[in-house]
């Protein structure tokens, strides 16, 4: 008998019919001899429902009231969930994150699982029933509702498996595995069979949306196996695993892109010791990640400070850059939005040569300028602008041959 923990997102239950078909799903598994723990996601469309509702009320939503209105879309998934199950003949029981503590920090919209009591679910368990836990939600210590933010649902479901010691993590979606790029504009790509937890780490912090960044950081820490797979087929999927010698053969795993980027500039910043924590330290107060930066030395004493944000916190990041520019003594600031990031991601990178040169030669061949560079022991990112995107993606693919089978 295993212990499995799946997880379904929106699309899955997007509609009471499909909330049953998930439900027959699960009931077949639990049919073979395992233990269910089932973690859902909203309907599809109703986050963003209520972002549109909670914008009509104020101009800029309190975010503790944010929390609590979004969480309300799991809890009415699960409890749907569990009334088919028991229509079904078997038994369940719905849990809200408050109810099964899944205690956070205090950062509403974007908090993080501090801890999670196991204790409650194993006791559902221990009594045959199939224990059914709202996605993307938690509670602060002092009992205030909290959210994960987007693709907190996969957290939740893997934090969960670490906690309860799964023997598996099936997170289901719409698509059935991890690719090697974008299907949707590259026809070539191609349905990968396994994948070490650090490039599927590199590549959800890149862009792949197919697991949250977060989820992936959990499954390697606590060794959890994590099956990413499609609700709508019974196709074996993509296994996120530890490395092993067959994936170092392979130079590049994964092309992938992030359109979520904006680039922020301040020209002739003074070059002198603690002026990047004057600039970066409020920019990282108020919740916003810096990700690429550089710096461009004029002379001996000013310097150009180029960085980027998501795209999300432009606005948000641009007032906050031009009051510091002004404290600081700064000329400008400029800024712009039409930027993407475009990375290779490789475990192979570690014992091949010429990857990089690779990339620069494909993209200088197609025309495309390569404005800012970061690298790290498998991956290789470039930004460009945002209308080569297509182009980029698919010729890199092809130059790393990943359009061939492996």
């Amino acid at each position: 008998m295993a212990l499995i923990v799946q997880k379904f997102g929106g699309t899955s239950v997007a509609n009471p019919d499909k909330i049953k078909a998930v439900a027959k799903r699960v009931l077949a598994c639990k049919k073979k001899g395992n233990d269910m723990v089932v973690v859902l996601s909203a309907m599809a469309g109703e986050t963003n429902r209520f972002v549109d509702l909670a914008n009509q009320m104020q101009a800029i939503p309190d975010p503790r009231e944010m929390d609590v209105l979004l969480s309300s879309g799991e809890q009415v998934t699960i409890a749907l969930f569990a009334m088919a199950v028991k229509e079904m003949g078997d038994d369940a029981v719905s849990l809200l994150g408050d109810q099964v503590k899944i205690v956070t920090d205090r950062m509403h919209t974007k908090a993080r699982i501090k801890e999670i009591d196991s204790a409650l679910i194993h006791k559902h368990l221990k009594d045959g029933k199939i224990v059914v836990v709202a996605g993307f939600q938690g509670v602060t210590p002092d009992g205030d509702i909290t959210t994960l933010g987007r693709g907190g649902s996969d957290t939740t479901a893997v934090a969960l498996a670490a906690a309860l010691k799964a023997d598996q993590c099936d997170i289901f979606t719409d698509v059935d595995g991890v690719y090697t790029t974008d299907p949707n504009i590259c026809a070539a790509a191609r349905k990968i069979d396994r994948i070490t937890y650090d490039e599927m780490l590199e590549l959800a912090s890149l862009g792949a949306k197919v697991l949250d960044i977060r989820s992936v950081g959990i499954a390697k820490r606590y060794k959890v196996p994590l099956h990413v797979r499609s609700t709508f087929t019974e196709n074996e999927g993509t296994w996120v695993v530890e490395e092993d010698k067959k994936m170092e053969s392979m130079q590049i795993s994964g092309v992938t892109y992030n359109k979520n980027e904006a680039r922020i500039t301040i020209a002739k910043v003074p070059d002198q010791p603690g002026t990047a924590s004057k600039i970066f330290k409020p920019i990282s107060d108020a919740g916003i990640v810096v990700d690429m930066i550089i710096q461009n030395t004029r002379g001996t004493e000013m310097t150009d400070m180029t960085f980027t944000v998501p795209r999300t916190d432009y606005k948000r990041a641009m007032t906050l850059v031009e009051k510091i520019a002004a404290d600081i003594g700064a000329e400008s600031v400029s800024g712009a939005t039409d930027i993407v990031k475009v990375s290779v991601v490789g475990v192979g990178m570690r014992n091949h040569s010429g990857i990089a040169t690779t990339m620069f030669d494909t993209l200088s061949s197609e025309g495309v300028n390569i404005m800012m560079i970061s690298t790290s022991e498998i991956k290789i990112s470039c930004v460009i602008e945002e209308k080569y995107t297509e182009l980029a993606v698919r010729s890199l693919h092809k130059a790393f041959n990943l359009d061939q089978a492996a």
